[in-house]
């Protein structure tokens, strides 16, 4: 009977022993997953960059038909996108302020 307890006992501390280094291996695994995920995602992650600064007005030197023209290719820009409507304002006031 001692010796059936003993090998009871015996096979139980290695059966414990094994799960744990499993484990281990498992979460060893689990971490080395998780950092190259981690540095697939970094590497290919889509790059952010910012938009194209907005094209310069035309100066007006002064004549109202330059003046009406340069608002034009604002309003141009406005519509098509490259400008808010912040920068417009704010290039407009410029030409107008001259």
């Amino acid at each position: 009977m001692a010796r059936t307890a003993v090998v009871a006992g015996t096979a139980t501390a290695v059966s414990n022993r094994v799960s744990r280094r499993q484990a281990g291996r498992w979460a060893q695994q689990a971490d080395a997953d998780a950092y190259r995920q981690q540095q697939y995602d970094q590497q290919y992650q889509q790059p952010a960059y910012a938009p194209p600064p907005p094209a310069p007005a035309p100066a007006a030197s002064g004549g109202s038909d330059e003046l009406i023209e340069a608002l034009r290719g604002l309003g141009q820009l406005r519509d098509q996108g490259v400008l808010t409507d912040a920068e417009f304002e704010a290039q407009k006031a410029k030409l107008l302020a001259g």
